[in-house]
């Protein structure tokens, strides 16, 4: 059984860098076919895509959020990373990880398209 778990500051400043890790456990991120997305959603608003990397290592990022988006990862933890540059108060968010074996499901928002999910982190843009 996979499982995905997101770690990382649940406060950031604006204007910093947030940072947060998805570790994998039961399968490894680079099993072929795999994606590896992050999602979130800010308080009282939907599901928000905002990017994968695929099981090769290539990425592929929302349009609205690609100018501020890193997704890497390190295959000997089994993790992968998002960091979200320059971030707001509108950053502020439940961040999920997220992975599905169907590349036409890895940039859907909804959670349960995927095969796996974690449980979400909760990060706050503050001063």
């Amino acid at each position: 059984q996979v499982q995905l778990q997101e770690s990382g500051p649940g406060l950031v400043k604006p204007s910093q860098t947030l940072s947060l890790t998805c570790t994998v456990s039961g399968g490894s991120i680079t099993t072929n076919y795999y994606y590896w997305s992050w999602i979130r959603q800010p308080p009282g608003k939907g599901l928000e895509w905002i990017g994968y990397i695929a099981y090769s290592g290539s990425t592929y990022y929302s349009p609205s959020l690609k100018s501020r988006t890193s997704i890497s990862r390190n295959t000997s933890k089994n993790q992968f990373t998002l960091q979200l540059s320059s971030v707001t108060p509108e950053d502020t968010a439940v961040y999920y990880c997220a992975s599905t074996s169907d590349s036409d499901y890895a940039t859907l928002p909804q959670l349960y398209e995927y095969d796996y999910w974690g449980q979400g982190t909760q990060v706050t843009v503050s001063s």
